[in-house]
């Protein structure tokens, strides 16, 4: 290492330092505020932490492949919970789930950061003086707010980019054998790493057609990494190898949308991003990636920037095939070939975090080269984006929304006295919820005949829509919406409309209930919670009991008992 290297790495090491800190400030106020910190609903206190906390009681972790979990309408398939091989469901199993859930967060932001300065520093910004762009952009792609249960679906992209890239130019080590070989034990397949390994096995295929180079180093990682996930995940390979009966993804009908809408949908996901992958890239990387075609445009330089080039035309058309992924005219096609709705390809886009944040490394880089001036101007852009990222920390941008901490939300001391008054042990009823999730029952203990999976029976989605028939009727929207898809088997009701959470400060009321309650307690159904007032209750076939106020609670709950 010669002095100016030496020089340059002692000004990285001190900037890798304020970037940890940066993590850590970050990260810290889920460990401070314990239960009272505001973190994440949509796809994850309504779900994916009541299913963590709902397999571990249940004691069927390994169960069998024919298993159910009874607390779920009346025995939910053991294989709709995912595999017992997977990382984060081993935290909730070891350790509370506010607390597995801050360790989970903290793990997946560490190897986030890890993964992106390795691959650029290995990879794509090599030059010492251009440091900057190599810890400032690895830290804030560590920060961006993607979906906290797809663990390192998404952020673990760069580490295992940089470790296939690495294997590509025959240069591996055994540092890059193990990153393939643990990734997969704290990532998803279906939710990420299989849309990247087809990417991975398309850039084999280049390599074989325009250089003749077989590479099978290269084709044996992409082959090992695949197979291991498949045994890891085999559960859910099971599932489609050896269907036993058909379920509700059956019924999925995806591609609704026409051509212009599909257009529209193309350049809002191009600017603004999707809720399950989001950079918040919008205000600063958008406005820099241009900056950089113009530059390229003026001096003329598109051949000699190619990789550039080739990122940014493939950030738009992951937005593009997302988009027309719903577009209609696919819906001949998916009918005839059932792997097409019950799989959701669209999400080649989770490869756009990759994507987007290798294109602000790499445009910066271009940028940087162009003297002082633009290197302030990078260096801008580079801070901007960490201050946008650091001010939307989950506890900031929840608590300002207005979100329900994790206390409030879950309302365990509120539950308790619910079941305390009902006095009767849990799993000798089962009951419902109406303007909350089922998720919040789910994770008191309580034996549901509704919730929110993506796979469960079809013949059961079919029972459960008799309660609902009336209501569904009503309203076009949620009708289509539960017939089209059903995910959310929930007690809709078209005066409340496509909202679950109506808290104890709403003045909101249900005046004309109608729900089938002969098929309610049919499926075993003896109670629901409603978090708002139902005033023909009576006349539905309900029973008003009490109801429960506390001051941890988000909700007000009203009793009922089917009659």
């Amino acid at each position: 290492m010669n002095v100016e290297t030496a020089k340059y790495w002692m000004k990285e090491k001190k900037l890798l330092l304020i970037a940890a800190i940066i993590l850590i400030v970050f990260l810290a106020p889920m460990f401070f505020l314990g239960e009272n910190s505001h973190i994440r609903v949509h796809d994850n206190m309504d779900s994916n932490i009541a299913w963590y906390k709902v397999m571990k009681e249940s004691g069927e972790l390994f169960g069998p492949i024919n298993a159910t979990i009874p607390q779920i309408i009346n025995g939910l398939p053991r294989n709709a919970f995912g595999t017992e091989f997977s990382g984060i469901q081993w935290l909730y199993e070891m350790f509370p789930p506010m607390v597995a859930y801050g360790i989970s967060q903290t793990l997946i932001r560490i190897f986030a950061f890890i993964g992106m300065y390795l691959l650029l520093r290995r990879h794509f910004i090599k030059e010492d003086d251009a440091y900057p762009i190599r810890v400032w952009v690895s830290l804030a792609f560590a920060l961006t707010p993607v979906w906290p249960s797809g663990m390192l679906s998404t952020l673990g992209q760069p580490l295992a980019l940089w470790a296939f890239l690495t294997i590509r130019e025959r240069k591996g080590t055994w540092k890059e054998w193990l990153t393939l070989t643990l990734l997969p034990f704290y990532s998803s397949f279906v939710l990420g790493f299989f849309f990247f390994l087809v990417a991975m096995g398309l850039l084999w295929l280049r390599d074989l057609i325009v250089k003749r180079d077989w590479n099978f180093k290269f084709l044996g990682s992409i082959a090992f990494m695949t197979l291991l996930f498949l045994g890891i995940e085999y559960r859910l390979v099971y599932s489609l190898v050896f269907p036993t009966e058909p379920t509700s993804r059956d019924e999925f009908v995806s591609s609704t949308l026409g051509f212009w809408h599909c257009i529209r949908l193309t350049f809002k996901n191009y600017f603004l991003g999707h809720t399950h992958v989001m950079t918040l890239h919008t205000l600063v990387i958008v406005p820099l990636s241009f900056i950089v075609i113009w530059k390229l445009w003026k001096e003329k330089i598109f051949r000699t920037e190619k990789r550039y080039i080739q990122i940014f035309i493939l950030n738009f058309v992951l937005s593009l095939w997302y988009a027309f992924w719903f577009y209609i005219g696919w819906e001949p096609l998916k009918e005839r070939i059932s792997l097409l709705n019950t799989f959701n390809f669209a999400r080649f886009h989770f490869l756009r975090p990759l994507i987007i944040y290798m294109m602000f490394a790499v445009g910066s880089y271009i940028l940087w080269k162009y003297g002082r001036n633009w290197r302030e101007f990078v260096k801008v852009c580079l801070i901007m984006q960490i201050i946008i990222l650091c001010a939307c920390n989950p506890e900031i941008y929840y608590r300002v929304a207005g979100s329900p901490s994790f206390k409030q939300f879950y309302a365990v001391h509120e539950f308790k006295e619910i079941s305390d008054y009902i006095g009767k042990p849990k799993n000798s009823y089962r009951v419902a919820s109406i303007g909350l999730h089922p998720a919040i029952a789910q994770y008191n203990g309580f034996y549901t005949i509704d919730t929110y999976n993506n796979f469960y029976p079809l013949s059961y989605k079919h029972e459960f829509r008799k309660i609902i028939a009336g209501e569904l009727d009503k309203s076009p929207s949620l009708k289509d919406y539960f017939d089209t898809w059903g995910g959310r088997c929930y007690l809709f009701v078209a005066e409340l409309g496509k909202k679950y959470d109506f808290r104890k400060d709403s003045k909101k009321k249900i005046h004309h209930l109608d729900l089938n309650i002969n098929a309610f307690k049919k499926l075993g159904g003896k109670y629901i919670f409603s978090s708002v007032p139902i005033l023909n209750a009576e006349q539905d076939g309900l029973h008003f009991l009490k109801s429960f106020d506390d001051k941890d609670a988000a909700w007000k709950i009203y009793l009922y008992e089917a009659k």
